[in-house]
């Protein structure tokens, strides 16, 4: 959403479009990692004999599964476009109230054409199948004001953004971020959200750095290191020298990698062999449960800031556009 300013202040691969989407409210469809682990090394791994077809991946199906196991991505997945819409819809009157013609562009969709998430979940513990990455799905972009418009002009900003020195900040323990005080934006926002606005974009912060916290903590899960070696196991069967899964993923440096690498398909296997990604994702989704356990305002803040959002937002789509 316009507006939003972030600071990343850890090492985490963090894409900025996607951090943004993930922490502005309303308008975020979810938080977007490029890679939850992506503090790994490279893979460092030699050639390999290319992996038989047979249990080189997952069922789709069965991945889908294992990525609804994680409760805090999917609180930060779950779709906000109705929300966007209906903030959208303030702004555009209120502007108008204002003598202004103000015409975002269209929010992304919760969904694609095909009926698939508009964005992929993250996928922490490196490749899951040899076809590319889902592209991340993106607004269309706005167009400049016309030189000499009245949407070119520094009181059209200021009826939008309001004024600078008025931005209000919150931040976690590593990322800090902002937002307009006063103007449209900031009324739209309110209106679905009242006074726990800040709150609500305080929350998205604290289940983002959440996600983090509990990848790093599944490294030291007994199970998890299990899981690692068998998978290592069977990579050094396969005549490949890797780390870990997240260092195969850092070595491919384009999708055609990740469809012809021998080193790609030997991961590949190993996975579906070993079943590493099952136990990955059940113990990260113990990591992410124990840290909402430990954490309980934040669900329960969520639950009844998202609640809100939503309830104002049938409202505001209810009504005439205008």
């Amino acid at each position: 959403m316009a507006g939003t300013r972030t600071k990343n202040v850890c090492g985490a691969r963090v894409a900025a479009r996607g951090l943004v989407r993930a922490l502005a409210t309303g308008a975020a469809a979810g938080a977007v990692l490029v890679a939850t682990a992506g503090c790994s090394g490279s893979a460092g791994a030699s050639s390999a004999a290319p992996a038989p077809a047979a249990k080189r991946t997952m069922d789709p199906a069965a991945l889908t599964g294992l990525h609804d196991l994680l409760p805090v991505t999917g609180l930060l997945f779950t779709p906000q476009s109705r929300g966007a819409r209906a903030q959208q819809k303030v702004a555009v009157a209120c502007m108008a109230e204002r003598g202004y013609r103000y015409a975002p562009a269209a929010p992304v969709a919760d969904t694609g054409a095909d009926g698939a998430p508009a964005e992929e979940r993250p996928q922490p513990f490196g490749l899951e199948s040899s076809a590319p990455p889902r592209p991340a799905a993106t607004a269309a972009p706005e167009k400049p004001p016309r030189p000499g418009s009245p949407e070119s002009t520094d009181a059209y900003a200021q009826a939008l953004f309001g004024r600078e020195s008025a931005r209000v900040s919150t931040k976690g323990l590593r990322l800090g971020v902002s937002r307009p005080g006063e103007g449209c934006l900031a009324e739209a926002e309110k209106r679905l959200l009242g006074d726990g606005r800040m709150r609500w974009l305080q929350v998205r912060i604290m289940l983002f750095e959440a996600q983090q916290q509990a990848r790093g903590d599944v490294e030291k899960d007994p199970a998890f290191q299990a899981a690692t070696t068998r998978w290592r196991a069977c990579m050094d069967r396969a005549k490949v020298k890797a780390q870990d899964p997240v260092a195969v993923l850092n070595s491919l440096r384009s999708a055609d990698d990740r469809r012809t690498s021998p080193v790609a398909a030997a991961d590949l296997r190993c996975k579906a062999e070993t079943g590493y990604l099952t136990t990955a994702y059940q113990r990260l989704a113990v990591a992410q449960q124990h840290w909402l356990d430990g954490h309980p305002a934040v669900g329960a803040d969520w639950k009844k800031l998202s609640d809100r959002q939503n309830k104002e937002a049938d409202k505001v789509l209810r009504t005439t556009a205008g």
